[in-house]
């Protein structure tokens, strides 16, 4: 049996037994040798063409693992992401943090679809970019890979991507499994947490994309109640495969990911990636009896089971496809939705276009798209904000000054009607930590990883201080992964714009927004802090011990618990009209909740509306309330428009650590409305 052979007899019978039957026939035509290199990436074989071929950047070409030439057995083909593919000349969308912030999966869907056609056209047929760890502190160097603070929100947008990569042929691989959200010690932390923080907090994401088909999942780097990640039988088997029905393969973070290889196979890990290093001692296992020959096939079938399942939805796509005018209008649009107005004093809020416009700051006219690490995606152009704004209103009105003397940046603002002074982070102070493979105990400056603060750079708030002082409207463009403290300078400016890393047309979209072309509508998704310690505790280089413990509370549900009121909360955002939300009734009906809402529009611009809607439960010890929906609401002036949102019961359960159940209570309430401090109330609704 070939592998074109097995494939073509799934498709006569396409069901979970034949499918399985085929795989295990498949793997009994091959010989050990074969099967062990199924299990093993060798994307860098030491040879003079690959050495130059790999050399130019991080997985310039597709990173391959596995394949049997003798069977016709495929490669996995690796391309990383999230915001968009990593090899070639591609499109850089905004990062998954913006894309969280605009409550929209099925623009996350398209964004998905754009992604696996691009990855197809340079040879690629799995796609690492679905990544859904959950934000628990804003200092996290690799916040900007994710959506948000939100289990539920990580879910909806997950699922999104792995349905549009695979709906085409591109195997989706969530990462990194789990509790990953510290990056300068991610080699060595153990992130503790009990029973019910596991599975209510840091798994439900996960699950999402497995339940919606996830053809694959990479184990991450840390360990995880003591047992690396990629060594963890509880993470890969127990609860991956015997609880959720998994039945994809599982892949190692790269280079440093598995520690022990007999441990690693035998909980379930499949393949090390990116080349063969643990995995290298296979045969000495074997012999030994540490690894048995029906662990290894094991594995092999798992694999061969994607690949067969994957091959009939591969969609060929040509090299135009990459870049295309399509794919960089989505990269605009996604941005227009996500950047997410914070303030908007005396509505100084659009620039009328005659007005006068300084640019300023270290990234006023600086490619600033995010990290340099293996998420980078090298697009061969980007509109800086300058750029942005230039076009759109005209060299006349539009002067810069890239810089970051306030002297300078006065006297320019002085000559303006505005001045837009963006701050923040770059890949220096945020992002993969390349330096650290192994132990590190003194962190380089500008290393990327872990921010080193939560506040903006002291050179920037010089900026903004002496701005403030000009005869100018001062607007503030925050560029950067994740939350800041801004208290000391947030009385200073008239509007706040939060733009995150937004991609290779974020200037454009940045001037589609603050000229009203196009009405805001991202909303934050995390919480920001009026004092860094309102957050949960965090580790760095140099801490006495690398165990964290992870509790149940973090982002909005731990503001809440502890009544702490934030900056700007979870889902809080500002447009160029007003929205109102009435009408709010909840109702159960075959395991499922329908809330039913009207959204009202009572400004002058149309404009989509972001509607959120938390559950909250009258037990006790639950979270005040959690997101379990959302909706964007396009209106008109004056319109109101009814709309539902529908919620499985099954949704609304919680861990029961003693039963070793999820359980939903008698009764829930739902509210609706514009962020989590700003929500309607319905009546309790029983649900058992």
């Amino acid at each position: 049996m070939t592998f074109q052979n097995a494939v073509d007899l799934y498709l006569q019978n396409p069901t979970k037994e034949n499918l399985a039957d085929l795989a295990n026939k498949l793997c009994n035509e091959m010989t050990t040798n074969e099967k062990i290199k199924m299990l093993r990436g060798h994307a860098m074989s030491a040879t003079v063409k690959n050495v130059f071929k790999y050399a130019r950047y991080y997985n310039a070409t597709p990173y391959k693992a596995g394949g049997c030439k003798r069977l016709g057995i495929p490669e996995v083909r690796f391309t990383d992401g999230p915001r968009g593919v990593v090899m070639g000349k591609s499109t850089c969308f905004p990062v998954s943090m913006l894309r969280g912030a605009a409550f929209d999966d099925d623009l996350e869907y398209r964004i998905g679809e754009a992604i696996a056609k691009e990855s197809l056209a340079q040879g690629a047929n799995y796609f690492a970019g679905i990544c859904i760890n959950l934000l628990r502190h804003p200092a996290w160097g690799r916040a900007q890979e994710t959506y948000g603070e939100d289990p539920y929100l990580l879910g909806r947008m997950g699922v999104a991507l792995t349905k549009a990569v695979q709906n085409y042929g591109v195997m989706a691989c969530p990462k990194h499994y789990a509790l990953n959200s510290i990056e300068d010690l991610r080699f060595s932390v153990d992130a503790i947490a009990d029973v019910e923080t596991l599975r209510d907090v840091y798994l439900p994401h996960f699950k999402k994309c497995i339940d919606a088909g996830a053809l694959s999942i990479m184990a991450a780097y840390n360990k995880v109640n003591g047992t690396y990640s990629c060594d963890s039988k509880e993470l890969l088997t127990d609860i991956l495969r015997n609880e959720w029905g998994f039945d994809g393969f599982a892949i190692s973070d790269f280079f440093f990911g598995i520690h022990d290889a007999a441990q690693a196979l035998n909980a379930g890990l499949d393949i090390e990636m990116p080349y063969t290093f643990k995995y290298a001692s296979l045969p000495l296992l074997l012999k030994t009896g540490k690894v048995s020959m029906a662990t290894v096939d094991l594995s092999v079938q798992r694999i061969l089971r994607a690949l067969i399942v994957n091959e009939p939805n591969t969609k060929p796509q040509p090299e135009s496809v990459v870049l295309c005018t399509e794919h960089r209008a989505l990269a605009r649009e996604a941005a227009q939705k996500g950047i997410t107005l914070l303030k908007n004093k005396d509505k100084c809020l659009p620039i009328a276009a005659d007005k006068a416009i300084a640019v300023i700051g270290r990234y006023a006219d600086k490619v600033n798209v995010g990290d340099h690490g293996s998420s980078n995606v090298y697009s061969p152009y980007t509109v800086t904000p300058y750029k942005g704004l230039l076009r759109r209103f005209g060299t006349e009105n539009v002067k810069l000054y890239n810089g970051c003397d306030p002297d300078k940046a006065l006297d320019l603002a002085n000559s303006s009607d505005y001045a837009v002074v963006c701050v923040g982070s770059d890949y220096l102070q945020e992002g993969e930590f390349l330096v650290n493979l192994g132990e590190v105990k003194k962190k380089p400056q500008g290393a990327g990883g872990d921010r080193e603060s939560l506040r903006i750079p002291l050179e920037d708030i010089a900026l903004i201080r002496a701005v403030a002082q000009s005869k100018a409207k001062l607007i503030v463009n925050i560029m950067g992964g994740s939350a800041y403290v801004i208290d000391e300078w947030d009385g200073l400016a008239d509007g706040i714009v939060f733009s995150f890393y937004s991609g290779l047309e974020g200037g454009t979209a940045l001037a589609d927004i603050l000229s009203g072309d196009v009405n805001p509508s991202g909303r934050l998704p995390f919480t920001i802090a009026k004092n860094e310690k309102d957050y949960p505790d965090f580790r760095r280089i140099g801490d006495d011990t690398k165990e964290i413990k992870y509790g149940y509370y973090h982002g909005y549900t731990l503001f809440e618990k502890e009544n702490i009121a934030p900056a700007y909360p979870f889902g809080f955002g500002l447009s160029y009209t007003d929205y109102s939300v009435s009408r709010v009734k909840a109702e159960c009906k075959n395991d499922e909740i329908k809330v039913h809402f009207a959204v009202t529009n009572k400004g002058g611009m149309a404009g989509d509306c972001p509607v959120q809607i938390y559950a909250s439960s009258e037990q006790e010890g639950r979270p005040v309330k959690l997101l379990k929906g959302f909706r964007r609401v396009f209106t008109e002036p004056g319109q109101t428009k009814k709309a539902t949102v529908t919620i499985p019961v099954s949704d609304l359960a919680f861990y029961n650590a003693d039963t070793k159940e999820y359980e939903t209570d008698d009764a829930y309430i739902f509210h609706v409305g514009l962020n989590s401090a700003d929500t309607k109330t319905s009546t309790a609704v029983d649900v058992k």
